[in-house]
């Protein structure tokens, strides 16, 4: 919720906030009064403020997504050459550009186009009629029709229209979990507030897009349209989403390729012409070489991978509504995460229960009997479900009730633990008053089997203890200790337990009541029932297992410091230092927010804007922040991060429309599965990328040392671009099929600085890459020396090529395993493909037809066996690599 709610879609001055007025200095402010105002003064605010509606961004038009797919620069440098060689009518060099350039494009577009639905589902909260005062008479108006002076009229079951200051309540309570993430109802007054009260405490603003839950309520509206919390959420979220860490590392990893292979094919066309070669001839080496050396098949790699991970976390109830954020979620190294309904079960429970007994401590589930059908737990349970206004909508085992949240957690724990029968709960009683806040207790009276008649009382402990003279004890009653009843409230308080007491008194025969019922007198305090919204199951480890991983987990939520901090501290989460609130982020500057946010594990009563700006001090920092949340308040703070994470069941669609992650369980143990799948997906993305740019790389030095060397041309520009196609066509694809190596979560989160490839694989990449230019020139060389015919020669050299490359992508398959570690058949796909490969060269070199098209010949079994064991060379290679890396680990050396 917004820090100030001030202002209509024009922002209207006003020397003090709103909430800090009295009614009247509001309506003088407005020009306005209980009646409302003039028909004709509302139809002149309403063209002068505009509707009371949200404004929503216009899409980005198609051409223009379209466009965006050819703006990378290595595409950049294909595309000019496919024109090139469409003017010089090389039919076969153009066309297969050209397909290459439209795949990779069609699928950018299509990832694109994803509709940006997250500023509608806003506008869905806006609501469509209301009940006005106009020329003093109500009237039905619509919604987007009201402007600043109107009064409203709210009843149970309403949406607030616009942001209003409450003149007149009665029992008012609105449900504001959507902006607050609180599950607890917001009793509603019209007295003022102090200025610098914090937004979620404002308790006489009711808040656009929020509900009605009980009561009746009159406001005159402060804020229409952008004005509204509503709007300042909605102005949050607009506006496109950033790039993900991949994105960025991606586009940065093609300007630096295409800078290295631009520089390399124009050297190579200058020295190709130096030592007598012709223009057209050097032109299409060229071509055909940065068709062999561009990794131009990496966004249809990403798009795999990603599209991998993205139905492997499905059915780890992890439903992902943007490809790049499987990898983002992989590289989070911070979890800013909601409270209410994410670490929470978002509902009430009775944890504890306190009598002059002592304290116990209970939970739903817990067995019955024992110390939880002592009468005096009995008694406090009963009173508390007899009071009480909760209904059953489940029978099942888990007794479901609706209503009032505190209602519900009594009622469910007095049947459950057979304090109460739910017939005798839900007899007629004989008198009732519902729970009044101003009152701060609720009353009722039943007959018990004796025919006697009990009046029950529960409420707030301090209005129970002033309407008690005596406290129950195991088999008496003694005056009432009220030292002891609040040193107990105080530290159940202390724990984070919101508490309700129970009182009871037996009626004289003669005693009479009539309704309303009076005050409560001469009452017996019976105890306290301490309730929480409980963890989930399952998360304390979950986020033990994030700590192991390198991730830390901070709780951001509306709640009250105290409550968080009670709730953190059971989820394992660090609560030495204290919860930072939004009153304290008003006093630091960008820096010193930082440097706090490093201390502290819980941030509590924060509204949007402060959450928001909670995120981009953690990414300033240089973290990659995932956040969780599902109301509307989470929104920006979605949008913002890195990755949002939005709640399935109990989100709300503003939510899940901002997010790129969305848990259809609601359960924050499926992010760190999601983590996992993340971590598995970038893994498979490094390896991929390691493969294409060493075999780019070995080409591209091959090409460069046969024109110092003087020699022929050491392939034909069709052979490099055949090369492209049985080297890399789908090995790079299946790739990306690489399942897990089961340490993904014992390692940290990859370092923020650290690009697609670590140095290690750079490294890799460079000894690899110039070992297998090394064996291909030299067989070239060798073969000519010898006196085999130019086509001889490029025949060896191309498989020795294709050859040393099927080795080099299985060298690929993990980056610090060694590849005999590995099932051979874990990745089926990619030894399918690259067996294929193999394949389709031994029958391209073997069919006239082709083999002349591309001006090779037949090898024969000994010189296929001389290209394996070259070829394999590269194994030897990485695997000695990997083994010196191991050794200097486990000696604490640093590793090259």
């Amino acid at each position: 919720m917004t820090s100030q709610s001030t202002g209509t879609n024009t922002k209207m001055a006003e020397p003090v906030p709103w909430h800090a007025l009295g009614p009247e200095h509001v309506f003088a402010a407005l020009s306005s009064g209980p009646g409302g105002l003039s028909t004709a003064l509302a139809s002149r605010r309403l063209a002068e403020y505009g509707p009371n509606e949200l404004s929503v961004a216009g899409a980005t038009p198609w051409w223009r997504v379209l466009l965006r797919q050819f703006t990378s620069p290595l595409i950049g440098i294909l595309l000019a050459a496919a024109v090139v060689t469409f003017i010089q009518q090389h039919w076969v060099d153009s066309g297969a550009i050209f397909l290459i350039l439209c795949i990779n494009a069609a699928l950018g577009f299509v990832q694109e186009r994803k509709a940006e639905a997250d500023v509608r589902a806003l506008q869905s909260l806006s609501t469509p009629s209301c009940r006005a005062l106009r020329d003093g008479v109500e009237q039905v108006v619509p919604g987007s029709g009201l402007v600043p002076g109107d009064v409203v009229l709210l009843e149970s079951g309403e949406r607030v229209p616009a942001d209003l200051r409450l003149f007149e309540t009665n029992g008012l309570q609105l449900d504001e979990s959507l902006l607050t993430g609180e599950p607890f109802a917001a009793t509603k007054h019209s007295a003022p507030v102090p200025a610098d009260t914090g937004a979620a405490d404002r308790a006489n603003i009711a808040f656009s897009g929020t509900f009605v839950g009980s009561g009746r309520g009159k406001g005159i509206v402060i804020a229409t349209g952008a004005g509204t919390a509503l709007g300042e959420i909605n102005a949050l979220v607009q506006g496109p989403p950033g790039k993900s860490p991949l994105q960025l590392l991606t586009h940065s990893l093609e300007r630096r390729i295409g800078l290295i292979v631009m520089a390399a094919l124009v050297f190579i066309f200058i020295a190709g012409l130096v030592l007598g070669n012709d223009v057209s001839t050097m032109f299409r080496t060229s071509v055909g070489l940065a068709v062999a050396t561009i990794p131009e098949s990496l966004p249809i790699v990403l798009t795999v991978a990603l599209s991998l991970g993205v139905s492997r976390m499905a059915k780890r109830n992890a439903i992902i509504r943007t490809l790049p954020a499987v990898e983002t979620l992989g590289s989070t190294n911070v979890i800013g995460s909601d409270k209410t309904g994410t670490l929470t079960e978002n509902r009430l429970t009775v944890e504890r229960i306190w009598t002059t007994a002592g304290l116990l401590d209970i939970t739903d589930t817990a067995d019955h009997g024992g110390a939880a059908d002592a009468p005096l737990v009995r008694a406090v349970l009963r009173a508390g479900a007899l009071t009480n206004e909760a209904t059953l909508s489940s029978e099942d085992e888990d007794l479901e009730y609706s209503g009032d949240a505190v209602d519900a957690a009594m009622a469910k724990t007095a049947v459950a633990r057979a304090a109460i029968s739910e017939q005798d709960r839900t007899a007629e009683p004989l008198a009732h008053q519902p729970y009044e806040p101003h009152l701060r207790y609720s009353q009722t009276v039943h007959a018990d089997p004796d025919g006697r008649r009990i009046l029950y009382v529960k409420g707030a402990p301090e209005a129970v203890m002033d309407a008690a003279v005596a406290i129950a004890h195991a088999d008496t009653e003694g005056p009432l200790d009220r030292a002891l009843v609040h040193a107990a409230n105080e530290a159940m308080g202390q724990d984070g337990l919101r508490v309700i007491a129970t009182g009871s008194r037996v009626l004289a025969p003669e005693e009479k009541f009539t309704a309303p019922l009076p005050a409560p007198a001469g009452l017996t305090f019976l105890g306290m029932e301490g309730m929480t919204d409980p963890p989930r199951a399952g998360v304390a480890e979950a986020i033990a297992k994030c700590r192991r991983a390198g991730i830390s987990v901070m709780m951001i939520t509306g709640d009250h410091p105290v409550t968080a901090t009670a709730i953190a501290s059971r989820l394992g989460l660090s609560t030495d230092k204290p919860a930072l609130t939004g009153a304290d982020m008003a006093d630091l500057d960008d820096h010193m927010l930082a440097a706090r946010l490093e201390q502290t594990a819980v941030a509590a009563r924060v509204s949007p804007v402060e959450k928001l700006r909670i995120v981009h001090a953690l990414q300033t920092a240089g973290k990659v922040v995932a956040v969780t949340g599902d109301g509307v308040n989470d929104a920006p703070a979605l949008k913002a991060a890195a990755i949002g994470v939005a709640m399935g069941k109990s989100g709300t669609d503003v939510a899940r429309e901002a997010a790129d992650v969305v848990l259809t369980d609601d359960n924050f143990v499926t992010i760190v599965h999601a983590v996992e799948q993340g971590r598995v997906t970038f893994a498979a993305i490094r390896k991929t990328t390691y493969f294409l740019l060493s075999t780019g790389a070995a080409a591209l030095v091959a090409v460069t040392l046969s024109v110092f060397a003087g020699t022929p041309l050491l392939f034909l520009p069709v052979q490099m671009l055949w090369m492209n196609v049985v080297t890399n066509g789908v090995q790079d694809i299946a790739l990306a099929f690489e399942p897990a190596e089961g340490d993904e979560l014992a390692r940290p989160p990859r370092p923020p600085s650290e690009g697609i490839l670590s140095r290690t694989l750079w490294f890799r990449a460079g000894i690899t890459g110039a070992w297998m230019a090394l064996a291909v020139i030299l067989s070239f060389i060798v073969e000519l020396h010898n006196g085999y015919p130019e086509i001889h020669a490029r025949t060896l050299a191309l498989t020795m090529f294709v050859m040393l490359s099927f080795f080099q992508v299985f060298s690929s398959r993990a980056e610090n395993k060694s590849l005999f570690q590995l099932k051979l058949l874990a990745n089926k796909p990619l030894l399918y493909t690259s067996l294929a490969a193999l394949g389709l060269h031994w029958a391209v070199m073997n069919w006239p037809v082709t083999a002349g098209l591309l001006e090779l010949t037949p090898l024969t079994a000994w010189e296929w066996l001389l290209c394996a064991a070259v070829g394999s060379t590269v194994l030897i290679i990485v695997e000695a690599e990997k083994a010196v890396r191991r050794w200097a680990h486990r000696n604490d050396a640093p590793a090259a």
